[in-house]
């Protein structure tokens, strides 16, 4: 296997791992996906089309960050949603990991933020229904955020198909 093969099957191994982490908070996100383009555009050896192709994905990883935070972020904050509650709930997420794996991590953290928002309004109803808003906020996030990696990994499969097909 030459240098410029090993370098996709590293790139398009790694950003399978980082379209996962976009939904999966346990594995690398788009920062893994950002640093697999960086490995394309320096090993690939398809020149200045490998640092189009970084450059573009670049764009689409980091406007999916960005998107995933300010969304999430609006979203708790026009509910009220104070920061200690995701960080009780992300708590919680880890301890439900262990407890209970693969679905636990999910289970833990809606578990962990009913319960703080429990604690914090005294008010059963109110705290679901924040903390119904709050998971539909990250959820909202971390669906715009996968899409723009999968847009971001469809640029570099294009990129790679196009540097394969001419060599």
């Amino acid at each position: 296997m030459d240098g410029p093969a090993l370098a996709a099957l590293l790139t398009g191994l790694a950003l399978a791992v980082a379209v996962a982490g976009t939904i999966v908070p346990v594995l690398p996100g788009s920062v893994l996906g950002i640093l697999a383009l960086l490995e394309w555009a320096l090993f690939g050896g398809s020149g200045a089309g490998g640092w189009i192709v970084f450059a573009i994905g670049t764009t689409f990883f980091a406007a999916g960050m960005a998107a995933s935070y300010v969304l999430t972020g609006r979203r708790l904050a026009a509910r009220q949603v104070p920061g200690r509650s995701v960080v009780v709930a992300t708590a919680a997420a880890v301890v439900g990991l262990f407890a209970v794996p693969v679905v636990g991590l999910f289970v833990g953290f809606a578990a962990g933020l009913l319960g703080s928002e429990w604690a914090r309004t005294r008010d059963f109803r109110a705290a679901s229904s924040s903390s119904l808003a709050a998971l539909k906020a990250l959820g909202l996030g971390r669906l715009v955020e996968f899409a723009c990696a999968a847009v971001a990994v469809t640029v570099w499969v294009i990129g790679a198909w196009t540097y394969f097909s001419n060599r």
